[in-house]
């Protein structure tokens, strides 16, 4: 059997239980298909914090004698660097987001495998000479499943971009008993770690730029929207605006520092509204969210601004995308007045188009991964 090291930000991005379940959703999903799996992450200088929660995340997915983490280029926690040195020479590398990328490590990989997890950041930084982590892999995948097509404006640099959807374990995330109809949640960052991207005389916005266009939304609903937001003191005005417009703003550590309170606040949730990056939506790059999923998988209906993501998966029943005010307003009430309905419609979505024993059998084919 040939090993993979799944590649991937976990302590670099401790205390977001959202982004460990990205990078373990992958570790999970692979071990489903019957593949002997590891994680490798590289961290640029040591910090307690992140290397408890790394070892505390990988001791919670049963992955502790399979993980290592890079400090400074040794080997903090699991085995010594010349041991994983000697493993990626019989190994394929799956490699999110381009993250690992050691000078001894990375090079050694008999086959490596880059996942795009930011489309459009990744490509115009990769089309403007920066290093967006895309050189060196035999093979390129992007959750941006229009990609290369009509009405997507991501530059592919002349890279092929294979597609991949965002892979939800169902098991780790059963349905659970519905709860308040009309209480729609998310868990996000107001700015996130990127700035505005400019590319081909237009400037690709951010979340922040998105939810400014739909910040009258709960005055013009009967539903109740909620953010665990994380947002900086000095986007004091926007915190005051939304408050002003009715939304509530739910403490963002409560909700999902780990993978457990993560997990929890997603299940407790009525529905999802969200909206989305805005060089996603500007792009029409068909991105959709790994929060997204695990809110179809439980059972959560989800109201989140369309990306051109309807092309491939169907809007209407336990999904709706959006791209107006108007239309959230539409969809939030049409998800409280059938919400039963919409939970069952949730879940089957997810179990047709986003189970990772689906995606990831058909990523491992066309990446010639075997077991």
């Amino acid at each position: 059997m040939t090993p993979v090291v799944v590649g991937g930000a976990l302590a670099n991005k401790a205390g977001s239980g959202g982004e460990a379940w990205v990078r373990m959703s992958w570790v999970r999903g692979l071990q489903r298909l019957g593949l002997d799996v590891w994680f490798v992450e590289e961290l640029a200088t040591h910090d307690d914090d992140a290397v408890d929660y790394f070892r505390t995340v990988t001791r919670q997915f049963r992955l502790q004698d399979r993980a290592c983490l890079l400090v400074g280029g040794e080997a903090q926690v699991g085995p010594p660097i010349d041991d994983v040195v000697a493993l990626a020479s019989s190994s394929t590398l799956v490699n999110i987001s381009g993250h690992l990328r050691h000078p001894q490590v990375f090079p050694a990989f008999r086959r490596r495998v880059m996942i795009d997890i930011d489309p459009g950041f990744t490509q115009i930084w990769h089309a403007q000479g920066a290093d967006a982590g895309v050189e060196g892999h035999d093979l390129h995948f992007t959750i941006a499943e229009n990609i290369g097509g009509e009405g997507c404006s991501i530059p592919t640099g002349g890279t092929h971009w294979h597609t991949v959807r965002q892979p939800v374990v169902l098991e780790d995330w059963p349905v659970v008993q519905p709860t308040a109809a009309g209480r729609f949640t998310t868990i996000a960052n107001w700015r996130g770690p990127f700035g505005p991207v400019e590319f081909g005389g237009h400037t690709y916005g951010l979340k922040v730029h998105e939810f400014r266009k739909f910040i009258e939304l709960p005055r013009r609903s009967a539903q109740h929207f909620e953010l665990a937001l994380n947002i900086h003191p000095d986007d004091g005005r926007d915190l005051r605006a939304l408050l002003e417009h009715g939304w509530d703003i739910a403490d963002p550590n409560a909700a999902g520092a780990d993978p457990d309170t993560f997990r929890h606040y997603v299940q407790r949730s009525g529905a999802e509204f969200s909206v989305a990056q805005g060089i996603y939506v500007d792009t029409n790059s068909g991105w959709f969210s790994d929060r997204t999923t695990r809110y179809l998988a439980s059972g959560r209906p989800a109201l989140v601004q369309d990306t051109g993501f309807s092309r491939f998966v169907p809007s209407g029943d336990g999904l709706i995308g959006f791209r107006s005010l108007g239309e959230a307003v539409a969809g939030a009430d049409r998800i409280a007045a059938d919400h039963g309905g919409h939970c069952e419609a949730a879940r089957a979505l997810a179990e047709q188009y986003f189970d990772s024993d689906r995606v990831l059998a058909r990523f491992c084919d066309e990446a010639g991964i075997s077991g």
